[in-house]
């Protein structure tokens, strides 16, 4: 049966990283590789001590073997990671995810794998939005509602039922990618991964439909503080620079209508709970993520 991985490039939070590592665990993820973007990090020293966990500086020496020098900007770095990592076949699939992004399946995944087509080079798992939900008990990363992306003209009456207003500046139906993220099946020669899919042989590799049985919970909005704290960079240098309007508008907007668009559309007011459902594009889960860190530091102890 396979076996799986996860690669990560991460800056956060030593109880975030904890998190992530731990929901992983207890998905069956054979090893984590997590490479610290700050190679001074502190969150390094504790991810060391944890089982079938890699945890890699990102220092200099690091970017000078794996890409010459260190990538000035944060994707080419999560690129460089996860082409690096592919290349040495550590373990049959890879899932190559962010800190705030936990993997769900529907079935065991080493049965999920094993039924892939031996054709079928990646595979790829739909992402879904955590809404803000401020009355829950906080969890690390605290959601119970997520909104799936709605992209393209077959959901542009969707955007506009859940988002009003704001429907025009959110194309996706996501505020963050609506792409989703990958297991890469190793091994295949002149496959070179990327954050959202690959490249062979210098050709984009058609993505191909979702996985039915695979979801990716993006904790990327759900946290109202933390959002409005990471606004400028994301504007600057983060996903939102690939969607000029919503940037624009998000630069230029006052603190009343910043305030306004966040409620329309991250949070999970019972009005807009109804209307996803409506549509098929709610999910409502529970990762109880405090107690699988529980879990995973008392068995490391």
């Amino acid at each position: 049966m396979a076996d799986w991985g996860v690669c990560c490039t991460l800056k956060s939070p030593v109880d975030q990283m904890l998190a992530f590592v731990a929901h992983h665990h207890a998905l069956g993820a054979a090893h984590l590789w997590l490479h610290f973007d700050d190679p001074d990090d502190p969150a390094h020293a504790v991810a060391q001590r944890l089982p079938d966990v890699t945890a890699i500086r990102c220092d200099r020496d690091w970017w000078q073997q794996i890409s010459g020098g260190r990538p000035g900007k944060h994707q080419v770095r999560q690129s460089s990671n996860i082409a690096a990592l592919y290349a040495k076949a550590p373990l049959p699939w890879l899932l190559h995810a962010d800190v705030d992004e936990f993997l769900l399946a529907d079935s065991p995944m080493p049965t999920l794998l094993d039924a892939v087509s031996p054709s079928a080079p990646f595979i790829r798992a739909r992402p879904w939005e955590a809404l803000h939900e401020p009355d829950l008990p906080d969890d690390i990363q605290t959601a119970s509602h997520f909104r799936a992306a709605l992209p393209g003209a077959r959901n542009a009456g969707n955007r506009e039922l859940v988002f009003g207003q704001f429907a025009a500046l959110l194309p996706n139906g996501a505020l963050s990618h609506a792409a989703g993220k990958c297991l890469f099946r190793t091994g295949i020669d002149g496959l070179i991964p990327r954050i959202h899919g690959a490249f062979r042989d210098g050709q984009r590799v058609e993505a191909g439909d979702f996985h039915p049985a695979l979801a990716l919970l993006h904790f990327h909005a759900q946290d109202r503080t933390a959002w409005f704290a990471r606004l400028a960079f994301r504007l600057r240098r983060g996903a939102y620079q690939f969607n000029p309007p919503m940037a624009d508008f998000l630069a230029s907007a006052t603190q009343d209508q910043l305030d306004e668009f966040y409620v329309a559309v991250q949070s999970a007011r019972p009005e807009t709970l109804a209307k996803l459902a409506q549509i098929g594009a709610l999910r409502a889960e529970r990762l109880d993520l405090r107690a699988k860190v529980a879990a995973l530091t008392r068995g490391n102890r």
